[in-house]
């Protein structure tokens, strides 16, 4: 190109360039203008969510992080993040050049709190959505918001521990109706309870094994993480003792271990716990290793200085450290006094299914309302199935065996035992690992399996007598078991592994449930006998050509279970004498060498059973023994009292001590609420009293007026008011004569902090001025129950009405109404006439006297 040429080139781009400037110029103008608008407006939106940020708690509005919640992780979405982020380092920049350093730290402090806590929520809604029934991480995953059956939860007013055996806890939570307590909501556990002024900082949970206080944790912690309930919490942060137990031998301080555990407060750099309201949830103490001693430990009030798990965890729940943080334990019973009473605000238990909420979960569980109805029919014909079935786990358990006979054996017989059930259980578990893992579903048992039952029985059998249902490595290798074989059998034995946030390798075992091991440890012990004649019971071998030795290995179970005060083998010895059973043993098949005629064994066993029944001495403690008499499928004395009922023949009849307990078992087994309980009805005496005592305890009322009871009855009407597990709230004795040194008796009952009696009725007893006296003593110690009193037609003198009619006026006693007789001082079947019946109440904030004539 020519130097002419090019000029001419340039002169002509250059006027074209001009062109487009001029052309363009306006757009340019409108798009800046709009970039401007645009811009101001986002500043001044961001601005106003940083400024609420600084001036709320991050629980209590989020907004500058809400709209992330909407995002779906695409190219935009996350060009929408960066923006934010760069937006706020931007402010943060502006805030240092402008001097606030104090006010940039807090923003950046708190715009980390909302990501972390936003973090957390997300992680935790993946790990706790779903419901791994009786296992963990094994079977089909639920969602748990779907299959989610409402718990009954109430309040434990009572902090001394009940050392009973779980399956007498259930049989007794079974007994005890809904509506005599105050039940408390999931979401509402942590909220203080009306009468209740100091907030909640540490709670204690209790519940036997299995009956849903992990899942009801789980629930919590869901619910918090979608935003539906307790968003006041700002983080929560759950841990089982199982985890803590494997850091046993390491130190942390506070907040490394948190930060090692829960890696979102690690990246956000968050140190400072007591700056936010916290949940710490620790789930399982009876499964705890650590020492926990709160006598000793040294006092820590720095969350940085590094210390052993022990006394980290001892000083979080005294209050030493973060003492605004609040604490939720869960237990069984029996471990609940590891912490100190003065550390713990409230008690609640976890009582498991209700009637109407057994129904339910089988309803969720069963989409046939045809099986499902089949199904909860079936249960209530059995009351052993149905008390159980109080335990979340055991309705699992139930339904994973009644859906496979269902399908094997259509319109065949149903299991009614707890042995029959728990050989279904084993024999379904046992098909799906042969199927699963062997590749085999020609048989049941084969080598392998049969040394896994051997070995899994001699573990459960081992760990029940030293009391452990949790166990380690060791301890399977112990009993010949494969590490990884172990696994084959989840159903039976969930391995626990520290999840992906652990700090260690380190494994826990345990069965899905007590009363699993319960069954494996017995049906291990009778393999023991009938493969080796050696009765571990005793740790000693029969002579094969003994004629008794059966007799006797199965006389040895129940003498041992009976002498055992909390009933800790009721259930073990349950599962023994149900699988002597011939039905039961044919399930078994191959499993079991035969062992002649088993049913001479029943012909031996029964008759000393009821002997057994007969000399307990205790209807309450012969319970047990009628549940053993229905797995050998022996329901004579049963039957022969509901005879007796049916034909309204029992108060004409004097009923042996069997033939008492057998009444006593009836009636509590009854499906219907023990609301009323009227004496009258079986036996208007003193002995009916005493032998029926069990049931006085279960029912809600009991109305005793009339049945010639004397100061022996009140004795035993005392230990009723002081058990821990009485339902009694009303109590009716008008019309015996109890006397003053009877009332004196009745009275160390009412005295007790356990006794939660309501309403007690005494007209007519012969009560004395020093019956009066006790009266008033006992309810000075204790007046935060009793609410109405009845001493009409009695003569406590005119020094013991004062006392009493004071009490209605103490705002520190809950009595709202007491009747009297004035001006009378003989019995009620004196010629004198009475002249005026009085009734003084509470009424609102004032008092109300009332005559009656």
């Amino acid at each position: 190109m020519s130097k002419r040429e090019s000029t001419e080139f340039r002169k002509d781009r250059n006027y074209v360039k001009q062109r487009s400037d001029q052309h363009h110029q306006p757009k340019l103008e409108s798009v800046f203008k709009r970039l401007e608008e645009d811009m101001v407006a986002f500043i001044k939106n961001d601005l106003k969510k940083l400024e609420k940020v600084l001036v709320v708690d991050c629980a209590e509005d989020s907004e500058w992080m809400r709209e992330d919640e909407e995002l779906t992780g695409d190219e935009e979405d996350e060009q929408r993040k960066s923006k934010r982020n760069s937006f706020l380092n931007l402010t943060l920049n502006f805030m240092r050049s402008m001097k606030e350093e104090e006010l940039a730290d807090c923003l950046h402090s708190k715009t980390q709190a909302i990501i972390c806590q936003h973090k957390l929520k997300s992680n935790l809604t993946k790990k706790f959505q779903c419901l791994f029934e009786g296992v963990t991480k094994a079977g089909n995953p639920r969602l748990l918001n779907q299959i989610y059956t409402e718990l009954h939860i109430s309040e434990w007013e009572c902090r001394e521990i009940n050392d009973q055996h779980e399956a007498r806890q259930i049989e007794a939570a079974s007994w005890k109706t809904a509506s005599s307590e105050r039940t408390i909501s999931c979401e509402d556990i942590f909220k203080a309870l009306p009468g209740r002024e100091e907030p909640v900082r540490t709670l204690v949970t209790k519940g036997v094994a299995g009956i849903g206080k992990t899942v009801l944790t789980q629930k919590f912690i869901l619910d918090w993480a979608e935003d539906k309930a307790n968003q006041d919490i700002q983080f929560i942060f759950p841990l089982t003792f199982r985890e803590l137990n494997l850091l046993r031998t390491q130190n942390f301080s506070f907040v490394e271990l948190f930060h090692n555990v829960f890696a979102e407060i690690k990246e956000a750099g968050i140190c400072r716990f007591e700056e936010f309201k916290v949940l710490f949830i620790f789930d399982g103490l009876d499964e705890c290793r650590l020492p926990l001693d709160f006598n000793n430990n040294m006092i820590l009030t720095d969350v940085t200085v590094s210390t052993s798990v022990d006394v980290l965890l001892t000083n979080l729940i005294r209050g030493n450290l973060l003492p605004s943080a609040r604490i939720w334990i869960t237990t069984r019973p029996a471990a609940a006094n590891q912490i100190p009473p003065e550390c713990v605000d409230m008690v609640t238990e976890v009582r498991g299914f209700t009637d109407p909420q057994k129904e339910e979960y089988f309803r969720k569980r069963f989409i046939d309302k045809e099986q499902a109805n089949r199904i909860i029919s079936h249960l209530k014909t059995s009351r052993s199935l149905h008390i159980m079935c109080h335990i979340p786990v055991f309705c699992w358990i139930t339904a994973t065996v009644l859906e496979d006979v269902l399908k094997t054996r259509e319109g065949g017989e149903l299991p009614k035992t707890l042995t029959e059930m728990y050989i279904h259980f084993l024999v379904v578990q046992t098909k799906q690992g042969n199927v699963k893992y062997l590749g085999r579903a020609d048989t049941v048992w084969n080598k392998e399996t049969k040394k896994t039952v051997l070995a899994l029985g001699k573990l459960a059998f081992k760990q029940l007598e030293k009391g452990n249902l949790i166990f380690y490595e060791e301890d399977l290798r112990e009993c010949d078991i494969d590490i990884k074989s172990a696994s084959v059998y989840s159903g039976l034995l969930t391995q626990i592994f520290r999840d992906e946030r652990g700090l260690n390798d380190d494994k826990v075992f345990c069965f899905v449930h007590l009363s699993v091991q319960e069954f494996l440890a017995a049906l291990y012990v009778l393999l023991r006998f009938i493969n080796t004649g050696v009765n571990l019971l005793k740790r000693r071998r029969l002579p094969l050509n003994h004629k008794s030795k059966v007799k006797h290995f199965y006389q040895t179970a129940v003498d041992k279970a009976l002498l055992s005060p909390n009933g800790h083998l009721d259930l073990f010895v349950r599962f023994l004498l149900g699988l002597s059973v011939d039905t039961n043993q044919n399930f078994l098949r191959r499993l079991l060498k035969k062992t002649g005629s088993r049913p001479k064994v029943k012909d031996k066993l029964v008759p000393y059973i009821k002997k057994k029944v007969r000399d307990c001495g205790s209807a309450e403690r012969s319970i047990n023994l009628f549940h053993c008499l229905n797995e050998l499928n022996d329901h004579s004395l049963v039957e022969e009292i509901q005879e007796y009922l049916r034909s309204g023949r029992v108060q004409e009849i004097k009923l042996s001590s069997s033939q008492w307990s057998a009444l006593v078992f009836i009636l509590l087994s009854s499906e219907k609420d023990l609301d009323v309980f009227n004496l009258r009805t079986f036996a208007a005496s003193e002995e009916g009293l005493l032998s029926l005592l069990p049931v006085v305890k279960a029912s809600k009322t009991s109305l005793l007026g009339g049945c010639n009871l004397k100061e022996r009855s009140c004795e035993a009407l005392a230990k009723v008011l002081t058990s821990k597990t009485s339902n009694l709230r009303e109590l009716d004795l008008s019309d015996n004569d109890l006397r003053g040194t009877g009332v004196k008796l009745l009275s160390e009952g009412l005295r007790s902090p356990h006794c939660h009696l309501e309403v007690l009725r005494l007209s007519g007893c012969l009560v004395t001025e020093e019956g009066c006296a006790s009266l008033v003593s006992a309810l000075t110690s204790n007046p935060s129950h009793l609410r109405e009193l009845d001493l009409t037609f009695n003569h406590p003198g005119d020094f013991g009405i004062k006392q009493l009619q004071a009490g209605v006026k103490n705002p520190q006693w809950k009595l709202e109404t007491f009747r009297f007789l004035q001006s009378f001082t003989g019995h009620k079947h004196s010629k004198q006439k009475p002249l005026t019946v009085c009734q003084q109440q509470r009424s609102g904030g004032g008092h109300r006297e009332a005559a009656i004539s």
